[in-house]
């Protein structure tokens, strides 16, 4: 089984920062790709960062040059760097992994979600 434990999120004015974090733990083999999706209230759940165990990253176009996903060095933590947070960031964040466990083969995980509200 694998568990995902998210902290950072809470209530921040525009153009501040924020730093969000997901540890993940449990009967993990091996993780490949670890990352952020974000739902806003009334719309679909969006991919917003992901870093692969390589290390290369991808973004949603919306948060180029202001967030940065990044992961520990044992590859079991995952952040994501938010600067010049907007309005329209305010959202439920929540941490996805992927990999694969020491007895049930691969697995998706979600984290809890965390609330990031922008506002002024």
């Amino acid at each position: 089984q694998v568990q995902l434990v998210e902290s950072g999120g809470g209530l921040v004015q525009p153009g501040g920062s924020l730093r969000l974090s997901c540890a993940a733990s449990g009967s993990i083999l091996s993780i490949n790709t670890m990352g952020w999706y974000r739902q806003a209230p009334g719309k679909g759940r969006e991919l917003v960062a992901s870093v692969a165990r390589s290390g290369s990253t991808n973004y949603a176009d919306s948060v180029k040059g202001r967030f940065t996903a990044s992961r520990d060095n044992a590859k079991t933590v995952v952040f994501l760097q938010m600067n010049s947070l907007k309005p329209e960031d305010t959202a439920v964040y929540y941490c996805n992994v992927r990999g694969t466990t020491m007895s049930f083969g691969d697995f998706v995980s979600w984290g809890q979600g965390t609330q990031v509200t922008v506002s002024s």
